[in-house]
């Protein structure tokens, strides 16, 4: 069995480049224990505890769009609702381990499991 180790995602709203192009799809990566500890020595996440889930995304992601470069700028120009997609992924992923949800049909009350991808997928 091989462990999946990347997941795909589709931001609800997209980043927005400094020259106005739109980026939605993305990959994350599981999480290390470094990328979770590294953080707590960035003098921003000192300032401000809040700011931790802003450098570990900007760890984690490994690709949005056509940017080569993803940084904590990035992160901090994402929309709020994106911002809490990822978080929301980023606890999936790693703390479930997959990006699937459970279901149940409500007509036949059939349960099954669905890939959550961005809201409304």
């Amino acid at each position: 069995m091989t462990l999946q180790t990347e997941f795909s995602f589709s931001l609800p709203r997209g980043y927005v480049d400094s020259e106005g192009n739109l980026h939605r799809d993305g990959v994350m990566r599981l999480s290390t224990a470094y990328d979770e500890i590294a953080p707590m020595k960035d003098p921003r996440v000192k300032a401000n505890p809040g700011y931790l889930i802003i450098i570990l995304l900007s760890r984690v992601i490994t690709r949005l769009g056509d940017l080569q470069n993803i940084n904590p700028k990035v992160i901090e120009g994402l929309f709020s609702a994106d911002l809490a997609f990822l978080q929301d992924f980023y606890r999936r992923i790693n703390e479930v381990g997959h990006n699937r949800v459970a279901v149940t049909c409500p007509h036949c009350e059939e349960e099954f499991e669905v890939e959550v991808g961005s809201p409304g997928e």
